[in-house]
């Protein structure tokens, strides 16, 4: 373990360790205010974050300090999975039988001793470990040209995933999933013909799917049936942020405000007009427009730069470990967190609709943090075994 603590790469921990804090401390500036207000204790989301970061340091070890083989191993992979077809299958039966446990439209989180889990956050990890494992155990099969062969299982996975993240509707989640596997199977080694046909065929079928939402009447029987009348609302107010006001856009036209009000250097840490009471839960998918708000556009900028080359690094450790799986999983891990800052930052721009899906490392939210680190664990130790890789080559060569 000492020698393999030396290849640590600090390209990913360094900003890690920059952002975790500094999430922290948003955090608290972000909710401290909303909290007092009602009589609860300001550093009560301030806590639950540092527990969150505790935990997922330690599950960050625990994927370092790992053999790099396992991450790709049968039997850790499909106990991952399981594990999170098991919890996402229950957040869909609360969601028939309890539809009254919904918050904000959706059921996605299970109540353990005070703390929640989000068992979306757990499919991505899990669909990345099993399409690494599918496509780096058949590459003799893709090379033969059984595409649809080695494609079968994983996208099975992949939709059942998918359609149960929209049944609780979490339809943020639901998309970074479809993303993950398109990527994934784009770099799999499938021929380029075959990745454009199922992306264009899958990127129709979503374009078709959120135009039937944007002019679907409140009366029209899927709304009925999946209860998407909240999701519908955040569609239209997508579209008509400041018409919509008082029917689901206050949240992107107090952003924008936010984001006004900030200009270049912000108007000082804690000193933000709109998470008093204006814009909703600002410590969640809104936090970025605080932070905009009391660091600026220079704020923003450095967490996004230290978000990019996270993103970046992720790719790179990809593209130089010569096993496949583990290059496949550097890869989804990359894609995951470009998708979740780009879905975020568009959102509050007003560029996409709003999703609710989170800022790694800067959002509260425990699931998405503790993966988060988690993840940035296993992309350490894949860089670790890369380094080791090219160190014996050279001592052979």
């Amino acid at each position: 373990m000492r020698e393999k603590f030396k290849l640590i790469d600090y390209w990913l921990l360094v900003p890690v360790l920059l952002l975790v804090p500094l999430g922290a401390i948003m955090v608290y500036s972000a909710s401290s205010s909303m909290l007092a207000n009602v009589g609860l204790t300001p550093t009560y989301y301030l806590k639950k974050q540092l527990i969150f970061a505790i935990i997922g340091l330690f599950g960050a070890t625990f994927a370092f300090a790992l053999r790099a083989d396992v991450l790709y191993r049968k039997r850790f992979v499909l106990f991952w999975l399981a594990l999170t077809f098991i919890l996402m299958a229950i957040l869909v039966i609360l969601r028939i039988v309890r539809p009254s446990a919904a918050i904000n439209g959706a059921v996605g989180w299970i109540s353990i001793g005070g703390f929640t889990i989000q068992p979306v956050e757990m499919a991505k990890l899990a669909l990345i470990l099993y399409f690494a494992f599918i496509f780096g155990r058949r590459q003799h099969v893709l090379y033969a040209g059984h595409y649809f062969k080695s494609l079968t299982p994983p996208l099975v996975v992949a939709v059942i995933l998918m359609g149960m993240a929209a049944l609780q509707p979490d339809i943020g989640g639901a998309s970074i999933l479809l993303l993950i596997s398109l990527v994934m199977i784009a770099v799999s080694g499938i021929p380029w013909i075959y990745s454009l046909g199922i992306i264009g065929g899958l990127t129709a079928v979503f374009t078709v799917g959120v135009r039937y939402l944007g002019n679907a009447s409140a009366n029209a029987p899927i709304l009925k049936l999946f209860k998407l009348e909240y999701q519908l609302d955040r569609f239209r107010a997508f579209a008509h942020p400041f018409q919509l006001e008082q029917h689901g856009g206050a949240q992107l036209v107090n952003s924008y405000y936010a984001i006004s009000n900030g200009g270049w250097f912000g108007k000082g840490l804690g000193n933000s007009i709109q998470k008093s009471g204006y814009l909703p839960e600002p410590y969640t998918d809104f936090i970025l427009s605080i932070v905009a708000e009391e660091l600026g556009v220079i704020g923003v900028t450095v967490i996004l730069i230290l978000l990019g080359i996270i993103i970046l690094r992720s790719f790179l450790i990809g593209l130089r470990v010569r096993q496949t799986s583990l290059a496949l999983i550097c890869f989804g891990i990359g894609t995951m967190f470009f998708v979740q800052v780009f879905f975020n930052v568009g959102g509050l721009l007003g560029l996409l609709p709003i999703t609710g899906v989170t800022l790694p490392f800067i959002s509260s939210g425990g699931s998405n943090l503790i993966i988060s680190l988690i993840s940035i664990g296993i992309l350490m130790n894949i860089s670790a075994f890369a380094k080791k890789q090219a160190a014996l080559k050279e001592v052979r060569s």
